[in-house]
């Protein structure tokens, strides 16, 4: 998929959009390692242990079952391949030893430490207790990773949720959040289903981004899935080649790489 669109937008473009330095050279060599790195990504099976939830509330058999309706469905554009299968973007969380801090690189590690030594903390949260921190979080910024923000988080307060709790660790799903003397500034949800657990939404607040929250928000989750959820060996940030090179190199820091996905779903 990327392969065609990485081609089409050499193509597409004209030669007077490149300047003098190189942009042409330099728009061909990204696509060159994209083209390279969609043939070079492994191929990983992901079971969302289905059977599990069988003694669970109903609410988490149905949350696996769409879950895997969305990742396996016909691309619209490309009918030939699957919604959420190629590129996907994923970290092995047993591919070695816990905590998954231990294995970041020194940049990754420096963005730890700032939040910490500024006092930030984390822990799991009860969205409902939080709207308003929440709704606060949401109208920090109207545009984020170069896209505008929906319009109802600047005309509404974040609604309620009615998840039913959880009665087994195998499947969950949870939010979690960074706070700063006592103010929630960052939170994140996250559906764990088996094997997966993957990053649904995740916001920082503006005015804190640049102290390091939303890195300790992901490598605080990583840690907290290996204590509390054992099964768990696929974290997933959404996907890699539709990000942006500053997202693509913000998700490598922090261990996401792609991958071709099989689901697996069955009781």
């Amino acid at each position: 998929m990327k392969l065609l669109t990485a081609l089409m937008t050499v193509i597409a473009t004209p030669l007077s959009a490149f300047n003098r330095e190189g942009l042409f050279l330099g728009h061909l060599r990204q696509v060159s390692e994209t083209i390279s790195q969609i043939f070079k990504q492994p191929s990983i099976s992901i079971d969302l242990r289905l059977s599990d939830t069988l003694n669970n509330h109903p609410f988490y058999r149905e949350m696996t079952r769409q879950f895997h309706r969305n990742a396996t469905r016909r691309h619209a554009k490309l009918p030939l391949i699957r919604q959420f299968e190629f590129g996907v973007a994923v970290s092995l969380l047993k591919s070695a030893p816990p905590p998954y801090s231990t294995r970041l690189g020194s940049p990754a590690k420096r963005n730890l430490k700032k939040a910490l030594r500024l006092g930030y903390r984390f822990e799991r949260i009860d969205y409902n207790q939080h709207r308003d921190e929440i709704t606060a979080i949401h109208r920090s910024s109207k545009i984020r990773q170069g896209r505008a923000m929906p319009e109802h988080f600047f005309t509404a307060r974040a609604p309620a949720i009615i998840d039913p709790p959880s009665t087994k660790t195998t499947h969950d799903y949870p939010y979690f959040g960074i706070f700063k003397e006592g103010t929630l500034v960052a939170y994140a949800s996250c559906l764990i289903a088996g094997e997966l657990c993957s990053i649904e939404t995740i916001y920082g607040h503006d005015a804190h981004q640049a102290d390091g929250v939303i890195p300790l928000l992901l490598v605080s989750m990583a840690d907290h899935l290996v204590e509390h959820h054992p099964q768990v060996a696929y974290y997933v940030y959404d996907t890699y080649f539709g990000a942006s090179e500053t997202m693509r190199r913000f998700k490598r820091k922090f261990l996401f790489h792609p991958h071709r996905v099989t689901w697996q779903c069955a009781d």
